[in-house]
């Protein structure tokens, strides 16, 4: 089953930020939530890494999935699932 996320990218900092946020809508066919409390539960990366780590992740595989035949993603691809497959098997030392 399908999981819909509304993701927002906001520039914050000291200064008045007169720029328009980026929201966009995506389908990812992983529960991004649940993955992320996985990869916070391997301690895969420091706490606050976390879920610019998941997040960074699930949306790249997903596009690279989608285009996995195709330049230059066929290239990409083998090595990003090797990746992904050491990543679930991650065990914290």
């Amino acid at each position: 089953m399908p999981h819909k996320y509304r993701v927002t990218v906001e520039e914050i900092g000291d200064e008045v930020v007169t720029k328009e946020p980026l929201v966009f809508e995506v389908t990812n066919h992983d529960d991004l939530l649940h993955i992320l409390k996985l990869v916070q539960e391997k301690r895969v990366v420091p706490a606050e890494e976390a879920a610019e780590l998941t997040v960074a992740l699930k949306l790249f595989a997903e596009v690279l999935l989608r285009h996995r035949a195709q330049p230059p993603f066929a290239d990409f691809f083998p090595h990003v699932k090797e990746f992904m497959q050491k990543l679930k098997r991650y065990e914290p030392r």
